[in-house]
């Protein structure tokens, strides 16, 4: 089956991506294959399956061009032609409002050369010199002969130092290895049930497959809360699964709640999560959680659950370090779930899949409305919030077109902020409509959508033969729950409050023990950083200090060099649990826990990549500090 390329521009300007799910930007590292594991091993004492396969069956990336941060900076807006010196290969790079999209100069008809199109006054097409064939790179398709190919995009990623890397995937479609035919499938057959948010139970034949369970407690700390009140029998449809895919080490995804209550009736449980940079469970220890079949697997292999199902989990482009994404298949037909992937499979994605589902919602970031300062008004935040919504949008609407699913479904986007210390959150982060999607899919195609309330029950094989056949989908019984109208606050809120009074914060030295473990040096930022109540107010007897990156100092005032500089205000109940455990910032700034001022407003891409992604796997010794404080 063909892929379709998924035509999101990569951004260079930080503060402006379609949705980075806490980050403005996160190009990721380049890098090469990845090395099959073969044997079962401890990680971070916790066993873990490895799948055994042939280094050469996995799915690597491949880095085809490299430019310096000066050849970045020299790229024209609009079309750039560009060669490899040292294998004389060729590339286009499209450029457009700070906004990249990249190809091979390879036509696919006949292998010829693009050249620019002389005749295009926009400056958006190339022409090929065999046959005149002409391509559009804003949209990467071919406008003469229209509707003849879509080309083939490379991954675009910026490395640290603001260089940029071409990237392919190889294979770029591994979906197409033992490709099968489509047989007829059985009223009943093929079931899938939405639970809430990313949770979808799916009935395969004889099997039974769960997708991110989600299903209590919070997420981000205390900064999301479940939309949808999830079926009451939740807990025992996860005991009946036979195995579970989680995507990312997210908590709206990775429910250390949700997987505790699992865990006292099935701690064998078979979960599948990808082989990626930063584990999914790297923090299943310091959970609590006793779980005792957790199997990470190599990105585009077919994984065998019996003779009719099979899955494959892929990478995102943009996010490859955490992020992931996954085709189920049954008996010929695939389920095609992209998660909260920006750029699932660098865009390389399977065509006229049976069942597509993916996010829409938008909001997941704490930007800008944490932000304040500046440009950061609230009429400029609003704006920026209606604007990003609508690409967003547009790019679902777009990406579904051109996949051409026979049945879309919207999901993956309903939590909110529910906590009375965060209604300007709720207020401020509009997120997008499900039926507005849908209307869009539907305006210029003729994909089905299915917008699920908790309990609804789509019937894929009744939706295939025939998409108006009212038994197809089993809406939730009448007067069943739909929307949340409890949390259980106090019961998550007393957790991250016993951190406040823990011993390791009445002496100050805490401060340098932790930045010295997290391990961030040597550049030029300087951080203020501010413990506050849940106004965001000071802290009565709470830290407020300095943090110098350039050499990990923790100064009484800001250094005489010229440095950028950044305040972080953070509730003192949320950084103290996330300085304790060793946490990842996310809890923080995808959790809407911080308020922040920059000077210059500057995005630190190393900075926050740092502490959302690349903090140790194993938390501070606070054992052997509070001993050396004796």
């Amino acid at each position: 089956m063909p892929g379709v390329a998924a035509g999101l521009f990569l951004s260079l300007e930080a503060d402006m991506v379609l949705r980075s799910k806490g980050r403005e930007l996160s190009a990721g590292k380049a890098r090469g294959g990845r090395r099959s594991r073969r044997k079962r091993c401890s990680c971070f004492g916790l066993k873990v399956d490895r799948v055994r396969l042939s280094k050469s069956l996995e799915q690597t990336t491949e880095t085809l061009l490299c430019l310096s941060p000066a050849e970045v900076s020299s790229l024209k807006e609009g079309i750039n032609f560009l060669r490899n010196k040292s294998t004389g290969k060729d590339y286009i790079l499209y450029k457009n409002n700070g906004h990249l999209k990249a190809c091979k100069n390879l036509c696919k008809h006949q292998g010829g050369l693009f050249i620019k199109d002389i005749e295009d006054l926009d400056g958006r097409s190339v022409k090929c010199t065999k046959h005149n064939w002409k391509l559009d790179m804003s949209t990467m398709k071919y406008i003469n002969p229209p509707g003849s190919f879509c080309q083939d995009e490379l991954v675009v990623e910026m490395d640290e130092n603001n260089g940029l890397l071409l990237l392919e995937l190889n294979p770029p479609n591994p979906w197409d290895s033992d490709p099968r035919t489509p047989e007829d499938l059985a009223f009943g057959e093929v079931q899938v049930t939405y639970l809430t948010h990313a949770c979808m139970d799916l009935k395969l034949g004889g099997k039974r497959m769960v997708f991110d369970p989600w299903l209590i407690g919070p997420a981000f700390a205390r900064g999301w809360w479940l939309l949808h009140e999830p079926p009451s029998d939740w807990l025992e449809k996860l005991c009946k699964a036979d195995l579970i895919y989680i995507s990312h080490m997210h908590s709206d995804h990775l429910s250390y709640p949700t997987l505790k209550k699992l865990s006292e009736r099935r701690q064998d449980i078979p979960i599948y999560v990808g082989d990626t940079e930063r584990p999914v469970f790297w923090n299943l220890n310091q959970s609590g959680v006793q779980l005792t079949n957790i199997n990470v697997v190599p990105f585009g292999i077919w994984q065998q659950v019996d003779k009719n199902l099979r899955f494959m989990i892929l990478m995102d482009g943009v996010h490859p370090e955490m992020d992931t994404c996954i085709i189920v298949e049954y008996k010929g037909h695939k389920i095609l779930n992209t998660v909260d992937c920006t750029r699932p499979n660098g865009g390389r994605l399977p065509a006229k899949v049976a069942l597509m589902m993916s996010d829409f919602a938008g909001g997941a970031s704490g930007f800008p409305m944490t932000f304040s300062g500046g440009k950061f008004t609230e009429e400029w935040k609003a704006q920026f919030i209606k604007t990003e919504r609508k690409k967003l949008l547009n790019y679902k609407a777009q990406l579904v077109m051109d996949l051409q699913p026979r049945i879309y479904c919207p999901f993956a986007g309903y939590f909110v902020e529910s906590h009375p210390s965060d209604k300007y959150i709720k207020e401020t982060n509009i997120k997008n409509d499900p039926n507005q999607l849908n209307n869009l899919i539907k305006k210029n195609s003729n994909v089905v959508t299915w917008t699920p309330l908790p309990g609804a029950t789509l019937d894929l094989g009744r939706m295939l033969k025939d998409p108006t056949d009212r038994k197809g989908i089993v809406e939730p019984p009448e007067g069943t729950k739909i929307y949340k109208d409890s949390w259980d606050f106090g019961l998550y809120l007393n957790t991250l409050n016993a951190a406040v009074g823990d011993e390791i914060f009445l002496h100050s030295s805490w401060i340098k023990e932790y930045f010295t473990w997290a391990g961030f040096k040597n550049y030029n930022l300087v951080v203020r950083m501010i413990e506050t109540d849940e106004d965001f107010n000071p802290f009565p007897g709470g830290y407020d200090y300095l943090v110098d990156f350039l050499d990990l100092s923790f100064p009484k005032e800001r250094p005489s060099r010229e440095h950028p500089y950044e305040e972080i205000r953070s509730r003192v109940d949320v950084i103290r649990y996330v300085v304790k455990n060793g946490l990842l910032w996310d809890d923080l700034y995808i959790g809407f826990q911080t308020r922040l001022q920059r000077d210059p407003d500057i995005y630190h891409h190393l900075f926050w990549n740092h502490f959302q992604i690349k903090l140790p796997q194993t938390p501070p010794n606070w054992k052997s500090f509070l001993a050396h404080c004796e």
